[in-house]
Formats: C-alpha cells, structure tokens, sequence
C-alpha cells in the first residue's frame, strides 16, 4: 500500500512540476505569444517590480500631501495647543511615511540588484 502511495506522490508531483510546459507558461512559447494576443510580453518579475514602484510612488505622494496638510494645520492653529499637537503628529507621522516610502524604494533596488546579477551600486 505505500509503494503505491509512493508512486501516486510521484506521479502528482510530476504532473504539477511539467504542468506550466503543458500551459505553455513562461516556457518560450507562451512569451512569443503575448505580442499576437496584446497581451503586455513582461515577466511576472517586472510586473510585481513595476507594481511594488507605483505604490512606493503613491505611499511617497500621501506622505508629501500629509505634510502640507500638516503645514497648513501649524499655521492656521492659531495658538491652540490642541491643533498645534495635532499639527505636529500629522508631520511626524508624514514624514515617517515619506522614510518608508524611500526605504521602500533602496529594498526594491537592492533585491532587484541581487537578484538580477547586476553590479552592487545604485
């Protein structure tokens, strides 16, 4: 009974090993065809790098919006020592989102970096 387990396991894990050959996915073939079908002919890899730059670039643009906010705020406080604490939470955690935001973006670089074989400089 388990030699027959044995050769099932055997026999699913090839299945799913050869499975994108059969789908033709990412196998030669199935790049070739991405331009016939306009379909975009990039790797899963630059699809997700691409992805990850765009929100980096979104996360970048709401912590500069929250600073200018947070500006604003300061400046019409009006010596209320409420707003001004607001005000000045707002900066800091913009500011905390712009240094994520630019962490992000050197992570991204770094990974591509090593990854993808190039030199090790920015």
């Amino acid at each position: 009974m388990t030699q027959i387990k044995k050769a099932l396991y055997g026999a699913y894990a090839t299945a799913l090993a050869l499975s994108p050959l059969a789908a033709s996915a990412q196998w030669g073939q199935g790049i070739s065809n991405a331009g016939e079908a306009d379909l975009p002919s990039g790797s899963i890899i630059g699809i997700i790098e691409q992805t990850m730059y765009w929100l980096l670039a979104i996360l970048g643009f709401i912590g500069i919006i929250g600073f200018v906010i947070a500006g604003i705020l300061y400046l019409t406080a009006a010596g209320d020592e409420s707003q001004i604490e607001k005000a000045k939470n707002a900066m800091t955690y913009s500011i905390i989102g712009v240094i994520v935001a630019l962490i992000g973006f050197v992570i991204i670089q770094a990974v591509t970096q090593w990854l993808g074989g190039g030199t090790s400089s920015f």
